[in-house]
């Protein structure tokens, strides 16, 4: 039996693209619950640059297609390599602040094992090199 949060969704996600369901499976830096709570990645360079950095870091990752590429958004889905989960991960680049916030969950199952913090924390430390 599946259930589903009170929220609509769409393709997985909360309508507001940004806060996290109650099960332990999605991180998101928008939020402030520390259960699914993350830092956003900070830049100082160039916003054109700064969305390079984040591609790169995001495609040396396995199994990830960019879904949404914009100016200052990025959405992909990731792939898990047995069962074909499917994992959204977005985000959105704030110049002015020199941030990027960044959302990440699993669509199916309660709990993601760790799985969505693990990767944000990779993508951080190959953005940062």
């Amino acid at each position: 039996m599946m259930l589903m949060s009170s929220c609509a969704f769409t393709q997985g996600l909360p309508e507001d693209g940004t806060s996290c369901p109650d099960a332990p499976k999605c991180v998101s830096s928008y939020v402030s619950d520390p259960r699914h709570h993350i830092e956003p990645f900070n830049f100082n360079d160039e916003l054109e640059t700064a969305v390079l950095r984040l591609k790169q870091a995001l495609l040396r990752e396995k199994r990830v297609t960019i879904i949404t590429e914009q100016a200052t958004f990025l959405r992909a889905e990731v792939r898990s390599l047995i069962f074909r989960f499917v994992d959204d991960v977005e985000f959105t680049m704030l110049p002015d602040q020199g941030l990027i916030h960044v959302r990440s969950s699993a669509r199916t199952g309660y709990s993601d094992f760790g799985v969505n913090r693990r990767r944000i924390e990779r993508i951080r430390e190959l953005f940062q090199e």
